[in-house]
């Protein structure tokens, strides 16, 4: 059974247009046409372009899959293991630099401040400033990380403090009305969304009520913000997550 770009494209989470790209580029080209030379996969194809995406997802840059998948007598197995070496060596990465984020966390909430070794402990050899091209690659064309960057270059200690404060200003009243117990759908649990709403919008890049709907999933979904806000009191970072919600739905209605 073979199938068209767009069952594909599907299947894969890709976008269609990305499916062409690849076939005009020679990086993944259907094996099959339909009688009105419409593209269509077959598994073959389909296994292909697994491995496309999983060259992706460790970072190699497309012309460089293309080369490595040049090679027709490639063992996919022997390729799917070298794919997992990777992978778990970035995940070992990922975990330790998790590590040193939950307790940089723990030392600013705290006021202690970390040893100059401590903080860098996880980085070894490892310049950041080496990547900075293959981010602006792979992120730069996004609005908000284009804006953000763009925003945040000028900022100064002041404003990073002003920022601070005001995240902790919003995280206080937060717990405030969660010991109270006031329900998420409160105006006042709504309000105090949309003010953290607002300050990213003024801090960073424009915040539209349907993008803080997904920020407000993450911190729920990604155990790091989770465990930030519960840290403070159980729970918070689902009440926010709900209020973040409710606010979007209350602007909506206006």
């Amino acid at each position: 059974m073979s199938h068209t770009v767009g069952e594909v494209a599907k299947l894969a989470h890709v976008t269609v247009r990305t499916l062409h790209h690849y076939d005009r580029m020679g990086l993944l080209s259907p094996s099959e046409r339909s009688e009105a030379g419409y593209r269509r996969y077959s598994l073959t194809d389909l296994e292909l372009l697994q491995q496309v995406l999983f060259y992706r997802e460790l970072g190699f840059r497309l012309h460089e899959i293309k080369n490595l998948m040049r090679d027709g007598g490639i063992d996919r197995c022997e390729a799917l293991l070298g794919q997992r070496d990777l992978l778990e060596m970035r995940v070992a990465r990922l975990q330790a630099m998790v590590g040193l984020i939950d307790r940089t966390l723990v030392s600013l909430e705290g006021g202690i401040a970390m040893g100059k070794e401590e903080m860098f402990e996880v980085f070894g050899d490892f310049d950041p400033s080496q990547y900075e091209e293959e981010a602006k690659e792979r992120w730069g064309e996004m609005d908000a990380y284009r804006e953000s960057a763009k925003r945040t270059s000028g900022y100064t200690k002041d404003d990073w403090q002003r920022i601070k404060m005001e995240g902790e200003g919003h995280l206080k009243t937060m717990v405030t009305l969660l010991d109270q117990g006031v329900p998420p759908n409160d105006p006042r649990a709504m309000d105090v969304a949309e003010e953290a709403r607002l300050a990213l919008d003024r801090n960073f890049y424009p915040c539209s009520h349907e993008m803080h709907v997904g920020l407000g999933e993450m911190y729920v979904a990604d155990p790091r913000f989770a465990s930030y806000y519960d840290q403070h009191r159980p729970g918070l970072a689902q009440w926010f997550c709900d209020a973040i919600k409710a606010n979007a739905e209350r602007a909506a209605t206006r």
